[in-house]
């Protein structure tokens, strides 16, 4: 499982998925999340702008990042 170090109170689920360079650009990261491929805390959420959380864990095509 990977590490983000979050700068701030939260991260938006699509930027965090550019940061961890799992998706090349935002229409991308959008498209991941309306389709129900990204998990936050185990469970498929639909919300682009999902405030992401310092202990959240986020899944994305096999691959974890908890963030710290």
């Amino acid at each position: 499982m990977q590490s983000f170090i979050l700068k701030g109170d939260y991260i938006q689920l699509i930027q965090l998925l550019k940061a961890m360079s799992w998706v090349e650009h935002g229409a991308m990261a959008q498209l991941a999340v309306e389709e129900g491929l990204v998990k936050c805390n185990g469970q498929v959420d639909y919300r682009k702008r999902l405030k992401v959380k310092v202990g959240d864990i986020i899944e994305f095509d096999g691959q974890q990042v908890k963030i710290v």
